[in-house]
């Protein structure tokens, strides 16, 4: 038996997240049915994490366990072969049975676009958030620092029977740069909550809309209530930039 690590990539416009749904078509779904085209067998397979409808990956790790013997490079080109446009399996390695893609994960990247002009792109459709009210780059930058930190992210998060009672998570970075018309938000963490980052955006856009200010973020830190914080973004900004494992997992 061999136990094997995928590193994916993939538009998630066009799908109902990664977890595999009973009405819906998913990441998970599309990517199983083409390895199982390829290996001639079930399998199951582990995700990193839980996405979104419409969120993509730049990174999403996978691991499946399997009996065929077929090379770690042969593999890759196979499963594309059946996998549509949209997804493709960038890398395979093998890695101990004991490996797990989303229990050993030690943290992750997630990056959100935004297009921050009067008039929209639509080569960024469904692939960045529109949004025309100017944004100021360096502000947000400022008052995304709040979020770096071990805190209790209670506020910026729906809750989620599956996530447990445990809100607190270590941000190690946070940032808002403009590349033109381009607003990039960045953050890593430790781990994430149920629409955290997504809410973590609205907040921020409520604070370049006046709506709140940077000051105020401890404040919705300590009230512990979803209420106090901004919206939730849109999914479609929303990339898993990277995924952290031990080093050389990767």
């Amino acid at each position: 038996m061999r136990n094997l690590l995928f590193s994916l990539r993939f538009n998630g416009a066009a799908y109902h997240g990664w977890q595999m749904q009973q009405n819906a078509v998913s990441v998970q779904q599309v990517f199983s049915e083409a390895l199982e085209n390829v290996l001639h067998e079930k399998v199951d397979v582990k995700g990193c994490s839980r996405t979104d409808a419409g969120v993509h990956a730049n990174q999403f790790c996978a691991s499946v366990k399997t009996s065929r013997t077929i090379p770690c490079e042969r593999l890759v080109f196979a499963v594309n072969h059946f996998l549509p446009p949209d997804i493709a399996a960038w890398s395979c390695r093998e890695v101990p049975l004991s490996f797990h893609a989303r229990y050993d994960c030690r943290g992750k990247e997630y990056v959100y676009l935004i297009w921050n002009a009067r008039v929209r792109d639509p080569f960024l459709y469904a692939r960045a958030l529109h949004d025309w009210y100017p944004l100021d780059a360096e502000q947000l930058n400022r008052a995304a620092q709040a979020f770096v930190g071990y805190h209790d992210f209670t506020s910026f998060c729906t809750l989620d029977k599956r996530q447990g009672r445990n809100f607190c998570r270590t941000v190690t970075h946070a940032s808002v740069r403009r590349d033109g018309d381009l607003v990039r938000f960045t953050v890593a963490a430790d781990g994430f909550l149920y629409n955290m980052v997504r809410i973590l955006v609205g907040t921020l856009l409520y604070v370049a809309q006046g709506k709140l200010s940077g000051a105020d973020l401890p404040r919705i830190f300590e009230a512990r209530d979803r209420a106090a914080a901004g919206p939730t973004a849109p999914p479609q900004g929303l990339y898993l930039n990277r995924v952290f494992y031990d080093e050389g997992v990767l």
